[in-house]
């Protein structure tokens, strides 16, 4: 009845008021797509960015992965850290005072001098200086009441029912960072309930740590305290001492990784409550530390948020950094106070399109580039060089690019009877398989050119890397005066007739050489690459044979040694050519000692340089070593030396003091959003365009109006 009696003039009044609403809405809300609330911002320094896999482990005992670090990284804090722009990467000072003070000691504990031989040195006494300026976040863990007593350490099951989660608490407390705390995460790494990847490590560096683990092996993590390590000590309130068997260098760099970040004793006796654990509020999902900023918000179905936390010590943006940084901007900062951002929203994001759509629309600060968006943001120079396109200049979208210090490659099981041992059939059947394996041709289809082949384990960056011709792998490459050249295919077809493998056949058997690739991709995207691989081999006359799994057997198999060949990565722990080299060193066997020797090679002349060179300052006589173990191991072609992925970031002109850190983990403090400038450019990109909406409802009115006025008429007429 209602539209019986409704003008058309009525009508055009409501298109009229639907596009004024939708206008003021725009107005008011700043954008209709805008994905954040209108009120997420205000005027607060926010950082929008995503995550696409759900981190695993925020206990920093036990966290070993990228994902899970962009979190922990900014909220706990080891003594030490990299400086922010200085080349090559240098270690500072970050809870420490100075940089720790180092003691030789013989077998008998006598002091010895700086340049004592590394046979003479049974002990490395490392001595640590904290900040007593320091304080943790605020967290119910340190709560307390009048009286000085923990407030949340023995709760009942009437304070249980009230909490679901952490912010369920009421109160909330903190207390001074101390030297104990250094000591009591060191104790966490070898406690089983914690399975730390790096325990057996440290057992074989920390002394006592090994003889620990043993007396505390069936007791609580609330029981640490109550047992000793030999060689780790509080000497004071505010500092402590870590002893080293033998002399280690690199111990320093292992320092500054947030295994050795400090934990309070409170946290493990807060946590291990078991009414907590069963409402999964555990310190893997809720941390605790000293650092720039505190996990508000753990929902990984939707978003993790981080806040600046209020009891953050004073830390400053660095002062100096390499020649070309001020010009750059990124000394504008210069002495101010960390950190910048107030906040860090970081949403899931499993599908790339998505997210490269809101990047553009600048509801996310920064963005890779994936390959089905990679032609839209960047284009090759008349020079052949790779720059912006000029949709993404004219939105002031800047690009940084940085060659990783990780590498990945193609093992061979050194176990395997066909392609591993050492004799020369097996080496020159790898040697003809990593010259045939075309990876300069990978780079260019898989990965949009954003990689660079290797030569050799350690990539550019690290201690020993060598460019140009004297850093070439002659085995597969030729210089042709300009440029490595990978050796012609006739080369690889000569090592085959060599290896006893003519046109593919054993000599020995007359049949097929067929081998096995094992992996653990065989999802769409990665049956493309697996039958490049196969096109690979064929050119050899090698019929591979794809083993795919899941990614548990998978491991499985690399621990049983039943895998013949596989693909395989690692990245920099930290930068030293010992932290690749230690892959290739046969104590570390994935098969007989569970260690990162995936491919099991085991060379007594490799091992004895290993160890030298692994007790060294970097020096010409260092380089020398590295330079004959990097021969070492390009004659034995234990790998196919693959490619180092080069990263590309984009990130919008609001967005400041980024640069390439490929060993920081804590940059989120020294980066910078001006959130009126964004707010500008949103409103510029998303205005609403309203005339297809008025098009669409004009159209309607059009078809629907006839049929309107005829139903009046003939309303008319009966009424009549």
């Amino acid at each position: 009845m209602l539209i019986t009696s409704l003008p058309v003039t009525d009508l055009l009044k409501i298109v009229f008021f639907i596009l004024s609403y939708l206008s003021l809405s725009a107005c008011n809300d700043g954008v209709l797509n805008n994905p954040y609330s209108a009120s997420s911002g205000n005027n607060q320094a926010v950082l929008y960015s995503s995550f696409s896999e759900r981190p695993r482990h925020l206990d920093p005992a036990k966290s070993y992965s990228s994902n899970e670090y962009v979190f922990i990284g900014q909220i706990y804090e080891p003594p030490f850290q990299y400086h922010y722009l200085k080349r090559p990467y240098q270690l500072e000072p970050l809870t420490a005072t100075q940089m720790p003070e180092l003691i030789y000691l013989d077998s008998a504990g006598k002091a010895l001098p700086k340049d004592a031989p590394a046979e003479d040195i049974a002990f490395s006494d490392y001595i640590i200086d904290i900040r007593p300026d320091i304080s943790y976040q605020p967290h119910a863990a340190l709560a307390k009441d009048q009286q000085d007593e923990y407030l949340y350490h023995q709760l009942t099951q009437a304070q249980l029912s009230d909490i679901n989660f952490l912010n369920d608490f009421t109160q909330t407390g903190t207390r001074e960072l101390i030297a104990a705390d250094y000591v009591h995460q060191i104790k966490r790494l070898v406690h089983p309930k914690i399975s730390s990847p790096i325990g057996e490590l440290m057992k074989q560096y920390i002394a006592g740590l090994g003889e620990y683990a043993e007396t505390i092996k069936d007791k609580p993590l609330t029981a640490l305290t109550g047992a000793e390590i030999s060689g780790v000590e509080v000497l004071e309130k505010y500092r402590y001492k870590i002893r080293i068997k033998g002399k280690y260098p690199q111990f320093t760099y292992w320092l500054a990784m947030l295994f050795f970040a400090p934990m309070p004793w409170e946290a493990d006796a807060f946590y291990s409550q078991q009414g907590l654990i069963d409402k999964n509020i555990t310190l893997d999902w809720h941390p605790l530390g000293t650092g720039p900023f505190m996990l508000e918000e753990n929902n990984p179905n939707l978003r993790m948020v981080m806040l600046k936390n209020p009891n953050f010590h004073a830390d400053y943006y660095p002062q100096a950094g390499e020649p070309e940084d001020k010009e750059k901007g990124l000394l504008v900062d210069a002495g101010k106070q960390l950190p910048f951002i107030d906040k860090a929203v970081y949403r899931l994001e499993k599908e790339s399109i998505p997210y490269w759509n809101k990047f553009l629309q600048g509801y996310y600060d920064a963005s890779g580039i994936a390959s089905d968006s990679f032609d839209q943001a960047v284009q090759f120079t008349g020079d052949g060089e790779l720059g912006l396109t000029a949709e993404m200049q004219d939105k002031g979208i800047q690009l940084q690019t940085a060659v990783t210090s990780s590498i990945f490659y193609m093992g061979f099981n050194m176990l395997d009877s066909v392609v591993g041992g050492s004799s020369e059939q097996a080496r020159k059947l790898r040697l003809a398989i990593s010259i045939a394996i075309d990876y300069e041709e990978y780079i260019s289809i898989f990965m949009n050119g954003r990689g660079v082949t290797a030569h050799d384990v350690i990539p550019p960056g690290i201690f020993g890397f060598s460019e140009g011709k004297q850093g070439i792998n002659p085995y597969i490459y030729d210089w042709d005066g300009e440029q490595a050249r990978r050796k012609p295919l006739q080369d690889a077809i000569q090592l085959m007739q060599e290896a006893g493998y003519a046109d593919g056949i054993d000599k020995q058997t007359g049949e097929a050489l067929i081998l096995y690739l094992d992996t653990a991709a065989s999802g769409p995207d990665d049956r493309a690459r697996l039958n490049w691989y196969r096109k690979q081999f064929a050119k050899l006359g090698i019929q591979l044979v794809i083993r795919a799994t899941d990614y548990n057997r998978f491991q499985q198999k690399m621990l049983n040694g039943n895998a013949q060949i596989f693909m395989w990565g690692w990245n920099a722990d930290y930068p030293d050519p010992e932290n690749f080299f230690f892959l290739l060193y046969g104590a570390n066997s994935k098969v007989k000692q569970g260690g990162e020797n995936a491919v099991n090679y085991e060379n007594s002349d490799f091992d004895r340089l290993f160890k030298q060179m692994s007790n060294m300052e970097n020096s010409p006589e260092r380089l020398a070593m590295v330079k004959k173990m990097q021969e070492i191991i390009r004659h034995d072609a234990p790998w196919v030396f693959g490619f180092h992925p080069k990263s590309f970031s984009l990130f919008h002109d609001w967005y400041y003091n980024l640069k390439s850190n490929l060993m920081a983990n804590n940059k989120l403090k020294y980066q910078r959003i001006d959130p009126q400038k964004r707010e500008v450019s949103r409103q510029e990109w998303n205005q609403p365009i309203l005339w297809p909406v008025l098009l669409v409802i004009i159209l309607l009115i059009l078809l629907v109006l006839p049929a309107v006025r005829s139903f009046q008429r003939r309303a008319r007429e009966t009424i009549k």
